[in-house]
C-alpha cells in the first residue's frame, strides 16, 4: 500500500478516519513507530525486549480465545431429529418446514435422520437428495436409514408416521390394532436405549394417532408421559377451515376450535368456545376483537346436522390428503412446544390423562392445552356443558377398547355401555 516491502511479520493498524486518515496501512513494527511520530508526534518509549514480551502476550491470549471459541463450537450441537415411517408423503412435506427456523429458532442447526425399511430405501435416498440440493442453511445433515437397531440414536425429537391401511374386509379392526401394537413395541424399547433423556415423541399420521402414543409409554415405560403427544392440529385446521367457508371468512380468523378423543378415530368438535376474529359483521373492532363463533352461525340446524354430516366426509377426506396439512400440523404444535402458544389460544393435543374432565385415567385423549415455557399444561379452567361432558365418556370408552386389545386383555371391540370395563 505504502510501497514498503516486508519479508516477515508484517503488522496492520488502522489510521484514525476522523483525524484524516486514509484506512488500513500496512507495516512492520518500525514503520508503525515512525508513521506514528511523523504523523501523530507520538514517540514510544518501549524497549524492544518490553515489545516482544507483549506481543507474545496478546499471541498467547489470541490462542486462548480462539481454543474457546472452538470448545463453545462443539458444545453447539445439531438437533437431532427422528422421523420412522419416512417414505410417506408427510414427511416430504415436513422436512423444509422443520428446517426453515420457524420451528426450533433461527440460530438452531437440525440433523434429521429417515428411518424406514429396506423396500423404501430408495425413496429414502431420494428425499436426502433433493433436501441436500435445498442446500437449506439450519440443516446440518440428513441421512436415510433402514437398520432398525440403529434407530433413535442420541434423538432429541422422535416423529412417529407410521401408519396401517384400513380395509376391514380383508381383516378386523382388532388385528389392525394388534399391528400397531407390535410397531410401537419395537420402537420404545430403542427409544429407551438409543434416544436422549429428555427425547420428546409426537405421534401423528392418518390412524391410530392416540393408541401410538399410548403403546409408546406402555412399551417404553422410562419415556416421560409429559414428552409424548399425539397431533389433533389436522382436525383442527381442517374443521377451522370448513367453518370460515361456511361464514365467508378468513381461515386465520378462526381460534380455539377444541378437538376431545380419538383423534383419527371416534372424536366429538367443539365449538362452545370457538371465536371470530377480523369478521365482517355489524359490530367491528380493532385486530384483537373477536365475536363467540356461535353467535355468528344463525343456522343452527347447520351446526347439529350438516356439521356433523361433514365432519364425516372430513374424515375420509383427511385420509386421502397428500401431506402438506399433516405436516404443518406437526410443525405448528413443535413449534408451541419449543417456544409456546399464542396466548390465550387454545391447543387440541392427544396426552395422558390423569382424570382431567373425568376422563378415565391411563389412556390418551384429545383435549385443549397450552404450551408454554417447554412444557404444556391442559386448560383445566376451561368450562364444558353438559352436551360435551356427555360426550367425554363414549369417546373414552372406544379409546379404552383399543387399548385392552393392544394389550391383548379382551379379543374384541364392545359397544359402549356393553361391558362394565373403565380402564
Amino acid at each position: 500500500m505504502n510501497g514498503w516491502e516486508h519479508r516477515c511479520s508484517p503488522i496492520i493498524w488502522r489510521e484514525l478516519l476522523d483525524r484524516g486518515g486514509k484506512g488500513l496501512l500496512l507495516g512492520g513494527l518500525n514503520d508503525f513507530l515512525e508513521y506514528a511520530q511523523h504523523y501523530y508526534n507520538i514517540t514510544s518509549r518501549m524497549s524492544s525486549e518490553e515489545m516482544l514480551s507483549i506481543a507474545e502476550e496478546n499471541l498467547q491470549e489470541y490462542i486462548e480465545v480462539e481454543k474457546e471459541e472452538e470448545e463453545i463450537k462443539n458444545l453447539i450441537k445439531p438437533l437431532q431429529i427422528w422421523i420412522t415411517s419416512a417414505s410417506t408423503p408427510i414427511c416430504y412435506h415436513l422436512i423444509p418446514l422443520l428446517a426453515n427456523g420457524e420451528v426450533f429458532g433461527m440460530t438452531t442447526e437440525i440433523s434429521i435422520h429417515l428411518l424406514d425399511t429396506d423396500q423404501s430405501k430408495e425413496v429414502l435416498c431420494g428425499i436426502v437428495m433433493e433436501a441436500e440440493d435445498m442446500a437449506l442453511p439450519l440443516l446440518h445433515s440428513i441421512s436415510e436409514h433402514t437398520e432398525i437397531d440403529e434407530a433413535f440414536i442420541q434423538a432429541d425429537v422422535v416423529i412417529v408416521l407410521d401408519d396401517v391401511l384400513l380395509n376391514c374386509e380383508v381383516q378386523s379392526l382388532e388385528n389392525y390394532i394388534r399391528e400397531v401394537s407390535e410397531i410401537c413395541q419395537v420402537y420404545a424399547p430403542l427409544i429407551e436405549k438409543n434416544a436422549k433423556s429428555e427425547v420428546r415423541v409426537i405421534s401423528s399420521g392418518k390412524t391410530f394417532v392416540n393408541l401410538k402414543a399410548l403403546m409408546i409409554m406402555t412399551y417404553g415405560p422410562s419415556i416421560k408421559p409429559k414428552n409424548v403427544i399425539a397431533i389433533a392440529t389436522t382436525w383442527e385446521s381442517a374443521t377451522k377451515a370448513m367453518l370460515a367457508r361456511k361464514l365467508n371468512t378468513n381461515v386465520a380468523g378462526v381460534k380455539n376450535v377444541i378437538v376431545w378423543g380419538n383423534i383419527t378415530g371416534s372424536n366429538y368438535i367443539d365449538l362452545s368456545h370457538a371465536k371470530l376474529y377480523g369478521y365482517d359483521c355489524a359490530i367491528w373492532g380493532p385486530a384483537d376483537f373477536s365475536r363467540p363463533l356461535l353467535n355468528m352461525i344463525y343456522d343452527s340446524e347447520w351446526i347439529y346436522s350438516e356439521l356433523q354430516s361433514a365432519q364425516s366426509s372430513l374424515s375420509s377426506q383427511l385420509c386421502r390428503y397428500g401431506g402438506m396439512l399433516p405436516a404443518h400440523a406437526v410443525a405448528t404444535v413443535l413449534r408451541y412446544w419449543y417456544h409456546g402458544s399464542p396466548p390465550e389460544e387454545i391447543v387440541s393435543v392427544g396426552i395422558h390423562t390423569e382424570g382431567q374432565f373425568c376422563v378415565p385415567k391411563g389412556i390418551v385423549f384429545s383435549m385443549p392445552v397450552r404450551f408454554q415455557n417447554g412444557n404444556w399444561e391442559v386448560m383445566t379452567e376451561l368450562k364444558i356443558n353438559e352436551e360435551t361432558q356427555g360426550a367425554l365418556g363414549c369417546l373414552a370408552h372406544e379409546l379404552i377398547q383399543e387399548k385392552l386389545i393392544a394389550l391383548k386383555e379382551i379379543q374384541e371391540m364392545q359397544p359402549y355401555g356393553g361391558d362394565k370395563i373403565t380402564s
